[in-house]
């Protein structure tokens, strides 16, 4: 089976995903008063679910880089599938926290089993396949907000959950049948890469990549730049409600920001195949802290001004989860690639508590958000100054890369210098 063909399948498992993050904030107003929890109570649920989304992607990857990704992928659909659709029915936030844990486990398997597929199968094309795969997820929802808004509005949140709930988990257990780790020397080597992406063909386990500086030092730039757009995401109502904007163009904002941030992976991840992951970071790592500064500045009482910065934040954010696992597989080889991934993806989850519940809690304590943007503007002016940092360290090696490079180190000294 072709290997494109099997991307397409990762593809279309990351799309049905995508509603179960980017479409919630259709649901957290119907939510608080259908059951009167406050904002901050409701969201922490979005927390719990990006935690357990990211938190558990280490054990899933660990499992697909060994096992492969269809059984687990498979399960995958029914857990999504069953806990979106449970979440029409809570009358509790327990059962609430539960459900959408629950989905984020199934996330967590679809996200590392279609990761990996294009980590796996595209050696030679790492950027552009990775940015496929992301950018479904970033912008798959595209398809169906306006739908699920209709129904909404319409039949009520709880019928949309149902719905929805149903058709994705059977969408993503479709989806994983065609999935599969490839076989040694079943695809291209990687020395095709091009010459501005450093890397080598050294292949690090979990526990040596935790070793080495370069991991914490992404996993720094991942987490700080995670926080703005998971704050942007989970808030967008409740920051429309605060800056005036009127709900057709919350809708339209919703259909368009996905979009930006589909466009912003395939873009920058085919950018980062020419020009190099680090310096790529740098440039959009840039323009992410200034289109935040925007929000605050331009965003406020007009629609249009509002739509346009924020389709600019997503199109300066959604590059993160296309650049740091290309960044990981170049830096710690392919073999292991979806647990190695799976601990950088894990900064997901603790930027979810800066972004979700604490956000709001900020904002009920001071009643702006503006120093909330203004601090996120400031995470990515630093993650872009770590770029500079990691883009000046030497690659890293395995404890066996070391000895052989030592060894070979005496044996040239050893060797006369004119038979050098």
């Amino acid at each position: 089976m072709n290997r494109w063909f099997r991307l397409v399948s990762a593809v279309v498992a990351m799309i049905m995903i995508a509603n179960l993050q980017y479409a919630w904030t259709l649901f957290v107003k119907p939510l608080i008063a259908a059951h009167h929890w406050k904002l901050s109570e409701v969201q922490w649920a979005f927390t719990f679910f990006i935690a357990c989304q990211t938190w558990f992607m280490p054990c899933s990857g660990w499992l697909i880089d060994r096992l492969g990704p269809r059984i687990f992928v498979t399960v995958a659909g029914i857990l999504c599938g069953a806990g979106w659709a449970a979440l029409g029915s809570v009358e509790s936030l327990p059962a609430l926290y539960t459900f959408y844990a629950a989905a984020g486990l199934g996330a967590a398997l679809v996200y590392c089993g279609s990761m990996g597929v294009a980590l796996k199968w595209f050696p030679d094309k790492r950027g552009l396949a990775t940015g496929l795969t992301a950018a479904a997820f970033g912008s798959g929802t595209a398809l169906f907000i306006p739908l699920i808004a209709h129904i909404v509005h319409g039949s009520g949140y709880r019928t949309a959950f149902l719905y929805t709930g149903i058709g994705q988990g059977l969408a993503i257990i479709c989806a994983a049948q065609f999935l599969r780790n490839p076989v040694i020397g079943e695809v291209a080597s990687a020395a095709a890469v091009k010459p501005k992406i450093r890397t080598h063909h050294e292949d690090f386990s979990s526990p040596e990549m935790l070793r080495t500086p370069h991991f914490y030092l992404l996993y720094a730039m991942m987490f700080l730049m995670g926080v703005s757009g998971l704050m942007v995401t989970a808030q967008l109502a409740p920051l429309a409600d605060s800056f005036k904007i009127g709900a057709a163009a919350v809708t339209f904002a919703l259909s368009m920001n996905p979009i930006a941030n589909g466009a912003s992976r395939l873009f920058w991840g085919a950018v980062s195949d020419h020009l190099g992951r680090e310096r790529t970071m740098i440039c959009a790592f840039l323009i992410q802290s200034a289109a935040l500064l925007s929000v605050p500045w331009f965003g406020k009482g007009s629609d249009t001004s509002f739509i346009v910065c924020l389709a600019l934040v997503y199109f300066s954010w959604g590059e993160v989860y296309v650049l740091f696992p290309s960044v990981s597989a170049d830096l710690f080889g392919a073999r292991n690639a979806s647990a190695n991934y799976g601990f950088l993806y894990s900064t997901k989850g603790v930027a979810s508590i800066a972004g979700g519940g604490l956000a709001a809690l900020l904002f009920e304590k001071i009643g702006s958000w503006d120093v909330v943007f203004y601090g996120g503007a400031g995470l990515a002016l630093c993650s872009a100054l770590m770029a500079m940092v990691l883009i000046r360290m030497p690659l890293p090696r395995t404890a066996q890369g070391v000895r052989v490079v030592g060894e070979l180190g005496d044996v040239l000294r050893q060797v006369p210098e004119a038979q050098r």
